[in-house]
């Protein structure tokens, strides 16, 4: 793995005098995949610098401890270090996933459960968003279908990240949301005190950067435009602002009813339709790639569950991984951080084991 190290910091050297071409600057498009590229290729330099001066310092060490004991003492705490080092140079040279530095857009829906699978909706709704705005992400509600006890049927929200570090990305982060969510509680319904177990669905799609990347024929679309309502078929307003829109050859159907006018329900509803498509076309590659390359943790079989949310316990359980926790209550007010490393650090396992296995 590391006679590939060479030649990337060989590209890393290109990328960066690619970077000072003003023409590159000139495309918005070209000049962010390059410095995506960039800031991906700068944690490996930095990361190989880092082991070949801790290789330097231990040989070093074992040179002056022929002559002087007292540098022996040095040496078993720099041969960590140096296997630290190469740990870390090692899992950065893993093939990455080339969606990890996208913005994504999340779509909450409720399952078996009925009104209470759609207030936990709305409390997976409120935890996704704390925890965008303690990594510094931005978030955009983009459509949202209410239940009569105020929680979501069905609510979609993208959410938009700052960083050009693949490795910080939004996707890279998120792409492990996708499954079912279990969640074991008694329900605000439940007059009782009985525990009830329901489901909601969570989807998570990169976000197309640039609409060119997708590329859809208008002549496969149908668009339908309808008067919005909202819960329990309250009027949201008088006008056909409300649009659907279906892709024919996919039967991808996608409704927006968001905003009032018919032009911006139309706008946001390419812009899921499109990150849908480019799901699709993802999915369908990694059918086909090898095992090395597809993702151990973040299956495609959207109908796995993946996690437990048992609020007497005070209990998160990730059935993926195996990690388990008794912070339920600081886990709904958005502290994600651990449970998605536990996701990323056992997808990068799995394919260091794949790798390995070639």
């Amino acid at each position: 793995m590391f006679e590939s190290v060479q030649s990337l910091i060989a590209e890393h050297k290109a990328v960066q005098e690619e970077l000072s071409d003003p023409t590159v600057h000139a495309d918005a498009g070209r000049a962010k995949r390059v410095n995506r590229r960039y800031a991906e290729l700068s944690r490996i330099v930095a990361a190989h610098e880092a082991w070949a001066a801790a290789s330097t310092d231990l040989d070093a060490a074992r040179e002056l401890a022929r002559e002087d004991d007292a540098f022996a003492e040095e040496i078993p705490a720099l041969e960590g270090q140096v296997a630290a080092a190469q740990e870390k140079l090692r899992r950065l040279l893993i093939p990455r996933d080339s969606d990890d530095a996208r913005d994504v857009i999340m779509e909450i829906k409720a399952g078996e459960g009925g009104a209470e699978s759609a207030l936990f909706a709305a409390d997976l709704l409120r935890m996704y968003l704390q925890f965008a705005a303690s990594m510094g992400w931005k978030t955009e509600l983009l459509e949202r279908n209410e239940s009569d006890l105020g929680g979501y049927k069905d609510v979609q929200v993208a959410i938009k990240g700052s960083s050009t570090d693949p490795a910080q990305g939004v996707w890279a982060h998120l792409k492990y949301e996708g499954g079912v969510h279990r969640v074991q509680r008694v329900p605000a319904t439940e007059s009782q005190g009985r525990i009830h177990t329901s489901t909601t669905g969570v989807l998570v799609f990169p976000e197309v950067d640039e609409p060119e990347e997708v590329q859809i024929d208008q002549n496969d679309l149908r668009i339908d435009v309808y008067r919005s309502s909202g819960p329990g078929g309250q009027s949201v307003n008088t006008t056909d602002s409300a649009v659907r829109i279906t892709h024919i050859p996919t039967g991808i159907v996608v409704s927006m009813q968001n905003e009032k006018s018919q032009l911006q329900n139309r706008e946001a509803g390419m812009r899921v339709l499109r990150a849908r498509l480019l799901a699709k076309q993802q999915e369908e590659r990694d059918a086909a790639a090898s095992d090395a390359r597809r993702s151990q943790i973040r299956g495609m079989d959207r109908s796995e569950r993946i996690r437990t949310y048992n609020f007497p316990e005070n209990r998160i359980a990730d059935h993926r991984t195996g990690y388990k926790a008794y912070n339920l209550d600081q886990v709904m007010d958005g502290a994600l951080g651990p449970i998605i490393e536990s996701a990323i650090t056992a997808d990068e396992e799995a394919r260091l084991a794949a790798i390995g296995a070639d």
